[in-house]
């Protein structure tokens, strides 16, 4: 659990002091450099290089969009996607409170214990290397919000548009190996995950969010704890050093700065895992209607989905040439069994040529050439179909309080000139 606060001091002071740095250590991070003289920032002020540069985020590549700095959040825009692995800098950033100011990998320890486990165990990040197999899989991660701007009435929080998703190579060990090291009782029924990340209000008995995943979901052999991203350690803003993976699940449960697994025998209660957080009406309701907890169903599997990278939207060809696109698709726990694509808008479909998943969760990739008939304009728009036969809607799914789980298609502008 998180260690106290000194005493030495009252405790609004410490508090102060807490939020101030974690303010400097945000807006530095904006910056890409030290704040030389911060500490003399008076409180509440924010510094004015911000309103005069092109911020952008340590690691991170300059053109993502960054939607707030406390906590920070960025997402890539769909034509910087177009890697058939995520690059690390650009791989979204969903946080919810503050990152942890100083990593320590050779002291950094990870704990497994719970009502559900048979012993508490705690192991170093090199025990966690050299006791374990490792293993690397390509894991699709995507917000359970993405999409969110698109609903109408407007939902509450982050406005993503269609970037918060990514599929990287990730690194480390089965998650499974580790809790079957502790033991796992047999009234197990999740698993709950408690990071280094720190409460923005800066108080430090709580946590920013403490979710998991069902037991089950914690056993399948792609359900990791990694280490690395694509080869190299995971940057700093997407859990380094050590986070959980989880991949076609909303990105939420995949935590991060990882210190603690907890193993339970009922559904996980913390941050985030009650209340409306993640989770969508049991039953559709109409666009607007306020829903009550007990009638809201905790978000698992992801639907089917597909992201147009190339070309980027509001691109023009001449009529004697063809379009060239191509994208990504994926649909939580299932596959992907087809892509289509259609130019006018949605009366007819043709079919797109598309990859195999290299792992169970992997994003699969789409192509297609496309012709256009005459000299205008045009909507490429892009349709995904899962295993199970359900596809993605034209338009905007059924509305939730939160604004989770859009799916509709994906669609880019095209002017077609003589």
């Amino acid at each position: 659990m998180k260690s106290k606060i000194s005493q030495k001091a009252p405790i609004g002071t410490n508090r102060r002091q807490f939020l101030k740095k974690s303010a400097l250590t945000s807006m530095a991070m904006m910056l890409g450099t030290d704040i030389v003289f911060g500490h003399n920032l008076p409180t509440g002020m924010s510094i004015i290089g911000l309103e005069e540069i092109s911020a952008s985020l340590p690691g991170k590549d300059g053109r993502m969009t960054i939607l707030n700095d406390r906590p920070i959040n960025a997402e890539t825009p769909p034509y910087l996607l177009d890697d058939k692995i995520t690059p690390g800098e650009m791989f979204f950033v969903r946080n919810n409170g503050v990152p942890p100011v100083e990593i320590d990998v050779n002291s950094w320890t990870l704990t497994i214990g719970g009502e559900s486990a048979q012993k508490e165990i705690v192991f170093t990040l090199a025990e966690l290397k050299s006791k374990f197999k490792q293993y690397t899989y390509q894991l699709t991660l995507e917000c359970g919000g993405n999409g969110r701007k698109e609903f109408n009435p407007p939902a509450k929080g982050n406005q993503w548009g269609l970037g918060a998703v990514g599929c990287a190579e990730w690194t480390g060990v089965r998650l499974k190996d580790v809790l079957e090291e502790a033991g796992v009782k047999p009234d197990a029924v999740y698993i709950g995950y408690y990071g280094a990340d720190t409460h923005l209000s800066g108080d430090p008995d709580k946590d920013p969010i403490s979710r998991g995943v069902p037991i089950n979901k914690a056993m399948e052999e792609e359900s990791m704890i990694a280490w690395a991203m694509n080869g190299e350690d995971i940057p700093m803003l997407n859990g380094h050093p050590l986070r959980l993976v989880f991949g076609g699940w909303p990105a939420s449960c995949s935590g991060k700065w990882l210190n603690k697994i907890v193993i339970r025998n009922k559904v996980h209660d913390g941050v985030k895992m009650v209340g409306q957080a993640y989770r969508v009406p049991c039953d559709a309701v109409e666009p607007g209607d306020k829903v009550s907890d007990e009638d809201m169903c905790i978000i698992e599997s992801m639907p089917v989905k597909s992201l147009i990278t190339f070309p980027k939207t509001g691109g023009m060809i001449s009529l004697n040439d063809k379009l060239p696109m191509r994208g990504h698709a994926w649909a939580g726990d299932n596959i992907v069994s087809k892509v289509e694509y259609s130019i006018d808008f949605g009366a007819t479909w043709k079919p797109c040529k598309m990859t195999n998943p290299v792992n169970r969760h992997a994003w699969q990739h789409f192509e297609a050439t496309v012709p256009f008939p005459k000299v205008g304009y045009y909507e490429v728009w892009a349709k995904a179909t899962d295993d199970n036969g359900t596809s993605q809607p034209m338009i905007l799914p059924g509305w939730n309080p939160k604004g989770y789980l859009n799916n509709a298609c994906h669609r880019i502008a095209i002017k077609v000139n003589k």
